[in-house]
């Protein structure tokens, strides 16, 4: 009966949001929950997926709502088949084999997560701010929003009620909700692996903010704090993984004018933020090629030409053609 409950309130919940951000949205004849992996068939996506990721990677994509795969803190909505299709395309053209080029394929068989879990919205917190993704156990990540993909590959501002940060600029829209966060999570599990220096913890140690770095006045000014975003504040686990991700997938022009505003602000050390900022990556480019043998000057070279081909659209992100 409980099982029941949940498939009805999920059903509802996801007619509720296609009503509400599209009056010409049509259900699928196609059903994307799960009870028993027995009762569907095998389609074109999930053949496609067996060739592209399981085969060589030894990967699996779930797209398919599944209770033990879900968290029940959360109202969580199924993902389409489509949309699956897109994001699963794009994770493969600009994360797995951005490093498959960079450092070659065997590290990425060896230290990518096995399992990546799609779901169709963010997971939204009482503080305001909502999970875009997260790492368990270093063997799987669960990608979010999946919904919201073909409204940034179209360059609009917003979806529904939903605005998104960048406008209509597609490679920072994809960053910010789903390129950064693949890469974010990735490093969380390369550090689970082989911890980084505890040096990192200690250039700003005494500035972490917990879960109150969405709330005034943390959620400004940071740059200056020597921060490379609102969330690197909350602990240094998570500033590291920020610090990694936002400069794989951002341009050096950008980096650059970051740094500029973080220079305008001294902490009570002395160091300006950008000092701060500065001296965090180094830990981190010495720990990715120490660690890892990446040079993540050519990871970012890399992702950058791979994100342009996706926003120029020269990347087919629903062809599901076995070679």
């Amino acid at each position: 009966m409980k099982k029941n409950f949940l498939y009805i309130a999920l059903a509802f919940m996801s007619a509720s949001f296609m009503t509400t951000s599209c009056s010409e949205d049509e259900l699928s004849p196609e059903s994307v929950i799960t009870v028993d992996k027995s009762t569907f068939e095998e389609n074109d996506l999930d053949r496609w997926l067996t060739a592209n990721f399981l085969d060589p990677y030894n990967i699996q994509i779930k797209y398919r709502y599944e209770d033990n795969e879900s968290n029940m803190s959360y109202y969580e909505v199924p993902t389409t088949i489509d949309d699956a299709n897109i994001l699963a395309h794009i994770l493969k053209y600009c994360c797995i084999e951005a490093y498959d080029a960079t450092v070659g394929i065997n590290f990425t068989r060896a230290n990518f997560p096995k399992l990546f879990f799609f779901t169709g919205e963010w997971r939204y917190k009482n503080n305001g701010s909502f999970v875009l993704g997260t790492a368990e156990g270093g063997k799987k990540i669960f990608l979010l929003g999946t919904r919201y993909l073909t409204p940034i590959l179209e360059g609009k501002k917003g979806y529904g009620d939903f605005n998104f940060e960048n406008g209509p600029d597609i490679v920072k829209n994809l960053n910010h909700y789903y390129l950064k966060t693949i890469h974010h999570e990735f490093t969380h599990i390369l550090n689970q692996t082989q911890p980084y220096s505890t040096s990192f913890k200690l250039i700003t140690a005494d500035s972490y903010v917990s879960d109150t770095w969405n709330a005034a006045p943390n959620n400004t000014g940071y740059l200056g704090r020597g921060y490379i975003s609102a969330y690197a504040q909350q602990e240094d686990r998570e500033d590291f993984a920020e610090t990694m991700a936002l400069y794989v997938t951002n341009s050096a022009d950008q980096w650059e004018a970051w740094m500029k505003e973080a220079a305008t602000n001294t902490n009570s050390g002395g160091k300006t933020g950008r000092q701060l900022i500065e001296q965090k990556l180094s830990v981190v480019r010495d720990y990715m090629q120490k660690c890892w043998d990446i040079d993540i000057d050519l990871l970012r070279s890399e992702i950058l030409k791979r994100q342009g081909d996706v926003a120029n659209g020269t990347v087919d992100l629903k062809d599901l053609t076995i070679n």
